[in-house]
């Protein structure tokens, strides 16, 4: 894992892109938990999402190495790919994205307008993973991974903006898809030297982290069927989980219509929009109201990338 040092190199490079994001505590939602409640808006990213650290760090390191990079292959669910393809067009090299079939449309509209090329395939994001990695052994071209320790660092940089503007937090939700957002938080707090808690947050119909994080082990799930699409991770990474074990206090599961509230919440508390993702670690604190009465904590609200028409059913419903 990176030091100190790497990182504030990582940060001081995202910066050259992107502003960093607000960290607010929000007076209405404080009282909706009972404690001082801070919240890390990513969602104030230009992409709308925190993966954009990690695209920008990974393509610039990446052409360091490899400057006749033919062009880039990755799978995504939508911030990801969106995060590759800012990098990307910046970089001037093309990109391919496997998404699944019948993902989001406005997230497919904003990969391609920044030039993606977005194939629909399979079932889920795993399906369309493992495709995606058979194409680019076919076609030379270079196949970004999920989960990567150059997507890490550059994700990292959002926790070191939260930690050091926010401490002492008693403990930070972070939602975990494939698990950039939450190594780094954890990787941040140890070289920061806090007790901060780190608390994992999975959707209850794709828990495939926590089971394994329960065990010690990589477990698998035949199914990730949630409309928080940033969540729907069927597969865990060796990688991340082994940073998981040892630096996570728990991981807490939320379903689908907590994660439905809090979104609500946020609007109504924060006028924020979150995807489902990104509301996932306000419903887990929610969840967790009475041990966290009188805490100072923090949630990360990792994006704000969910289509109108669900929006709008959440907020009406």
């Amino acid at each position: 894992m990176f030091e100190l040092t790497a990182l504030r190199q990582a940060a001081e490079l995202v910066g050259r892109h992107i502003p960093p994001t607000p960290q607010y505590n929000w007076p209405l939602l404080s009282q909706r938990l009972g404690c001082e409640a801070w919240v890390k808006h990513e969602n104030h990213a230009p992409t709308g999402a925190f993966k954009v650290r990690g695209g920008l760090l990974y393509v610039d390191k990446l052409l360091k190495r490899e400057p006749q990079l033919r062009g880039l292959i990755s799978a995504t669910r939508g911030n990801h790919g969106v995060s590759l393809a800012m990098a990307a067009q910046r970089a001037g090299v093309p990109l391919k994205l496997l998404v699944p079939e019948g993902n989001s449309t406005e997230k497919n509209a904003a990969m391609r307008a920044c030039a993606a090329e977005v194939i629909e395939y399979g079932r889920d994001f795993d399906t369309a993973r493992q495709h995606a990695a058979t194409l680019a052994a076919q076609s030379g071209w270079h196949f970004v991974p999920a989960l990567h320790p150059d997507l890490i660092l550059g994700v990292a940089t959002y926790a070191l903006e939260l930690l050091e503007a926010a401490s002492p937090l008693r403990r930070v939700y972070v939602p975990i898809g494939m698990g950039s957002g939450i190594c780094g938080m954890i990787r941040v707090r140890d070289l920061l030297g806090l007790d901060t808690e780190v608390i994992g947050v999975v959707s209850r119909a794709a828990d495939a982290y926590a089971q394994s994080f329960e065990q010690r082990r990589i477990i698998c799930t035949e199914t990730a069927d949630t409309f928080a699409d940033g969540l729907a991770c069927r597969m865990p990474a060796t990688q991340a989980l082994e940073i998981i074990n040892r630096g996570a206090t728990r991981i807490v599961r939320v379903d689908d219509g907590e994660i439905r509230q809090a979104i609500v919440a946020l609007h109504e508390d924060t006028h924020n929009i979150a995807e489902g993702a990104g509301a996932a670690a306000l419903a887990a604190a929610m969840q967790e109201r009475e041990s966290n009465r009188g805490e100072r904590i923090a949630v990360v609200l990792s994006g704000a990338n969910i289509d109108r028409k669900l929006l709008a059913g959440i907020l009406a419903g």
